[in-house]
Parts: structure tokens; C-alpha cells; sequence
């Protein structure tokens, strides 16, 4: 797989941020699982404008699925998987939730190394693709297809995590509601770990208006832009492969470091560390990813 930038600049690749990235942004959001019918609020300052905010649900099919597959390597995986063993604390055949799951890719790896997995997700094509994997691996995984923000289970789980640039899909509230489902099915003193490229620290001091990017034979447009009546990053995407063009468009709620700690808190979460990698680098202003392990409290 190569990533050829379309213009001048260092392309960078870094484990646990999602894939291939440039100048601190991600190349495209990454899947997530959640799903609410009718998901719309009236824009601030906007008049009669209506958002949408559940984008997501037709966002992650056709050629955004090939460029995400195509810009994570297998090192990349290993990495980030070697990484939360070791920041999740879970003892050997402990049980891992790994919302969203997208393709399976950490649960996989992580089931090698004797973990129990869950894997959630919305997407009916990633679901089916992990199946796939797992079943040609030999590995007992449960894959589920359905919301992140409507997890059901109770005091179940040794771990969790959401990588790749999921976290911050929602505005406050719906982030609040997912973080209190999810610390419902952690077991006390669990630990949960996320990355984000859009912590405002990482992403307003580095945020470009247009972005090209080129992954093997499929071009990638990006314009962003700040709502500052929302708090969040819009970016229009215009895909390019053999000929055919697909657009999408896509919201991400930005939140400081103080905002996450707060929200985490009210969740009955406490951070223990915060990073700007999972090679231990510290997370500070300008930083490109923020990673991040909490700890539900003990009861």
C-alpha cells in the first residue's frame, strides 16, 4: 500500500491514530457504530437550517471502505494492539470490548495473545468481514451488530477500547449517554483507552481549509471548515477511483482535555494518563493525537 500526498509536505504515519495521517489530520473519520432514526437539530445562528447529525450511518460504504482498508498495516495493528494489553491491564482470557470494531482488526490481533473479545459495530459489511476473518483464523470472537450508544451489558467487560479517531462522533449529550452504557458494562476498576485527532488541542492550531491525498490507485479531497455555532469540524470528502466520484460530508465534535475529563467524570470514569502516542510521548498543545486511559471507579 502506498500514500502519496498530492502536494508538497511530509506525510507521517503513526500507530494508534487512525491510519495514515498528514499535518496532524487524520485522512478520513473512521467507522463507528450507532444508528438513531431521525437524528436532527435545528443550527444555531442558522436560521431555518436543519443538520443532520447521524452522517455516519451513510457515510462508511464503497470507496470508503477501500481507503480505510488500505491505509492501516498489519505493523500498525500489532502495534496499537501491543499497546492496549499492556494500558488496559487485563489479565490473560480477560473479556475486551472493542466498540466500534469496524473489521475486527484489534480483536483479532488481541484474541491472539488470549484475550476474550466482543466486537460492536453498525456496520452490516465490517460485521461480516470480521466473521470472516475470525472464522479463518479459528477464533471464538463475538461480533455484534448494533449501536455503541445502546450497549446492554452489565458489569461484563475486563476492558475496552475505541481507537482510531471514533471518539467525538456525538455532541456532548450523546457522547454523556455512550460513556455511561459503556461504564454500565465495564466491571469496577476497568480501564478504558481512546485516541482522538480531534481534541481541540490537536486539531484547531492545525487545521487546513483543503487536503489531497492519494492511497494506491484512490484520490481523497478534503475541505474543513470550524462550526463555531456547533463546536465541531465539518469536512466535505470527494472520492476519486477509476473514474467514479463519490462525496460525503462529515461532522466531529471537537472537545478540550478538560472537557473529556469532565465528561469522563460524569460518566464515573477518573483519568489516568494521557499521552500524544502510545509510544508514551506527552499530549500538549498542538499535539496530533490524543490517547487516553481511564479507570471506572471502583464500587
Amino acid at each position: 500500500m502506498s500514500c502519496v500526498p498530492c502536494r508538497s509536505g511530509e506525510e507521517e504515519r503513526q500507530a494508534g491514530g487512525g491510519g495514515v495521517r498528514r499535518g496532524g489530520r487524520e485522512l478520513m473519520p473512521v467507522r463507528r457504530a450507532g444508528k438513531r432514526a431521525g437524528h436532527k437539530r435545528n443550527v444555531p445562528g442558522g436560521g431555518t437550517t436543519v443538520m443532520e447529525l447521524n452522517w455516519y450511518e451513510d457515510f462508511f460504504q464503497g470507496v470508503a471502505l477501500d481507503l480505510w482498508r488500505r491505509a492501516i498495516s498489519a505493523d500498525q495493528t500489532k502495534a496499537e494492539a501491543a499497546f492496549l494489553a499492556k494500558a488496559l491491564k487485563a489479565k490473560r482470557n480477560g473479556k475486551l470490548l472493542d466498540v466500534p470494531c469496524g473489521n475486527g482488526r484489534h480483536s483479532l490481533e488481541l484474541a491472539k495473545r488470549g484475550f476474550r473479545m466482543t466486537g460492536l459495530d453498525i456496520s452490516e459489511e465490517f460485521i461480516q468481514e470480521a466473521q470472516n476473518l475470525s472464522k479463518a483464523q479459528g477464533a471464538l470472537i463475538e461480533w455484534v451488530l448494533g449501536d455503541m450508544c445502546q450497549i446492554q451489558r452489565i458489569s461484563e467487560f475486563d476492558g475496552a477500547f475505541c481507537l482510531g479517531n471514533s471518539f467525538g462522533y456525538f455532541d456532548y449529550q450523546d457522547m454523556l449517554a455512550f460513556l455511561r452504557r459503556l461504564a454500565r458494562a465495564l466491571k469496577p476498576g476497568a480501564r478504558f483507552v481512546f485516541d482522538s485527532h480531534m481534541a481541540a488541542e490537536s486539531i484547531l492550531p492545525n487545521l487546513r481549509e483543503r487536503e489531497w491525498f492519494q492511497v494506491d490507485d484512490i484520490l481523497l479531497a478534503m475541505e474543513n471548515s470550524y462550526r463555531v455555532e456547533l463546536g465541531c469540524v465539518e469536512t466535505q470528502y470527494t472520492f476519486v477511483k477509476s473514474g467514479k466520484v463519490e462525496n460525503r460530508t462529515s461532522l466531529h465534535w471537537v472537545y478540550t482535555l478538560a472537557e473529556i475529563r469532565r465528561m469522563l467524570e460524569n460518566a464515573g470514569f477518573s483519568i489516568l494518563e494521557t499521552h500524544g502516542g502510545i509510544d508514551g510521548r506527552p499530549f500538549a498543545f498542538g499535539s496530533p493525537l490524543l490517547v487516553v486511559t481511564a479507570q471506572k471507579e471502583s464500587q
